[in-house]
Parts: structure tokens; C-alpha cells; sequence
């Protein structure tokens, strides 16, 4: 059973307020709304839907269970392959590095120079913590952080985006789930869409976000 100290500190490390940077960060989303393909509530879903069931979403929870049985260094090398885009990974280097530093200077251990999954995978592993649960909140702060993205560029309601969030909770639990057990043989993307849309940003006129 997990303690009350490690859900306070799962919960610090999936915060808004750990300094990552994510809120700089659009995974390619601020490319489907500049060109007009995620303009309401209901795009917003659907977009993180396919990214959460057949990109990033299922692989980073892969990873993560990787890196927490101990193999972090075979996951982070597969972490980098995935990637599909230079912006990508710096997206995932960059937050990787903010979440090592910040880790290690509280609750120690080495700032190595890791995948953001990778890196909180292997933080996860030194908490009295079902990995499942770390997971699905994974997933969750991942989705919200997209979701506030859009909040600001659609624009949407703050409970428009909101809703869109508890209607995706379901789906990162049922993730977490799926993927127990699974290794890095397991992995596989299919959200072309938004990996061409990653690819597509750092060209765009205007960027509020990085990726």
C-alpha cells in the first residue's frame, strides 16, 4: 500500500507547479488548431484520444514501467528512437532534465540525462507506489497540460476543458492497465497525424509553444 507521503509526492512531481516547463509545450496540438483541425471541445477529445491510445500516451506508459523494473537505460534508448520530430524530442530531453534536477535536489539520487517517461519512471520505483497508479496519473497531468494548451489557443471554456479532462480519465486507467506487464517489445505508434503535426510546427508563422 502506498503511503500518504508517497501520494503527496506523486502528486508534487505531476504538479502544475513542478518547474518542467510543460506549459510550454503543445506536442504538436497548437499546429491542429492553427490550421484548423481541432476547433472545438469535441476535436480537443478526439485528438487526445488517438494520442493517448495509439501515440505517446501508450508508449510513454510503457516506458515508464520499464524504467521503473530497473532497465532505464534500455528505455531511454528507446525512448529517443520514437520520438518523430526534433522538436519532439527536445520536448521530451528538456522536461526530462527540469524533472532530474528539481528530483534529485529534494530526494537526491543522480540527474542523469534521461527521457521525461524514463526519468519519472525510474523516480517511481523508489516509491512504496502500485506503478499502475503512477502511470494512469501520468497520463492524466499529460493530458491536462495539452488540455490547458487549447484552453488558451482554441480558446475554449475553462469547464469546456475541464470536462474534456474527466472524460479522458477512464481512458488513461484503462492504459494504465492494458500495459501491465508489457515490455519494450510491445511498443508501437500509430498517431501519424500528430506526429506530421509535430513536424509541421516549427515552421508555422506564429508559435506560442515550442512544439
Amino acid at each position: 500500500m502506498p503511503t500518504t507521503t508517497d501520494l503527496l509526492t506523486l502528486q508534487q512531481w505531476l504538479s502544475p507547479a513542478y518547474p518542467l516547463g510543460s506549459f510550454a509545450y503543445s506536442h504538436g496540438l497548437e499546429t491542429e488548431i492553427a490550421e484548423g483541425r481541432v476547433t472545438d471541445a469535441a476535436a480537443l477529445r478526439n485528438w487526445l484520444e488517438g494520442v493517448l491510445r495509439h501515440g505517446a500516451g501508450r508508449s510513454d506508459a510503457i516506458l515508464i514501467r520499464v524504467a521503473a523494473s530497473g532497465a532505464a537505460a534500455e528505455a531511454d534508448a528507446m525512448a529517443r528512437v520514437l520520438v518523430p520530430s526534433a522538436e519532439r524530442l527536445k520536448e521530451t530531453l528538456d522536461q526530462g532534465a527540469a524533472f532530474q534536477r528539481t528530483t534529485a535536489a529534494i530526494w537526491g539520487g543522480e540527474a542523469d540525462a534521461l527521457t521525461f517517461p524514463v526519468a519519472f519512471g525510474a523516480a517511481l520505483a523508489r516509491l512504496c507506489m502500485p506503478v499502475s497508479l503512477g502511470v494512469a496519473l501520468y497520463l492524466q497531468a499529460f493530458a491536462s497540460n495539452l488540455v490547458s494548451a487549447a484552453v488558451r489557443l482554441v480558446p475554449l471554456g475553462q469547464t469546456e476543458g475541464q470536462e474534456v479532462l474527466a472524460a479522458l480519465s477512464p481512458l488513461c486507467d484503462r492504459i494504465a492497465g492494458e500495459t501491465e506487464g508489457a515490455g519494450l517489445d510491445d511498443i508501437g505508434s500509430a498517431a501519424f497525424l500528430a506526429d506530421i503535426a509535430s513536424m509541421r510546427h516549427e515552421a508555422l508563422d506564429v508559435r506560442v509553444f515550442r512544439t
